[in-house]
């Protein structure tokens, strides 16, 4: 079963061609994918490998985590499987109750107006 690594801190112009280049330094690459923002279509700066042979993708772990690639200090290790649900979770119904407002004239301001 191939081995999924998580590639962190890229730079934004870093293309998959360009990281499966990288990652086939050190053995046979399955495949190479840097996400990118689904509305601007841009980089976030992160992507994910694909290699097969354990060893090869240790010794890419060994290799390339904290080091420099275009003036960044990658993030390399081996990948987290999905949550379900993906994401954090998110405590509470519409935002829970909160203080209830100023109401009634209970606030200091109210009552012995200062004099004429």
């Amino acid at each position: 079963m191939a081995k999924r690594l998580y590639v962190g801190n890229l730079g934004y112009s870093v293309t998959s061609d360009e990281l499966q280049e990288l990652f086939e330094q050190y053995g046979a690459v399955t495949s190479a994918q840097v996400l990118n923002d689904r509305e601007t279509g841009r980089s976030r700066g992160f992507g994910f490998v694909e290699m097969d042979d354990d060893a090869e993708a240790e010794a890419a772990i060994g290799a390339l985590d904290g080091n420099d690639h275009q003036g960044r200090r990658l993030t390399v290790n081996e990948a987290r499987p999905r949550t379900p649900g993906g994401g954090g979770s998110r405590s509470g119904g519409y935002g829970g109750g909160g203080g209830g407002g100023r109401g009634g004239y209970g606030g200091g301001d109210y009552g012995g107006g200062g004099g004429y």
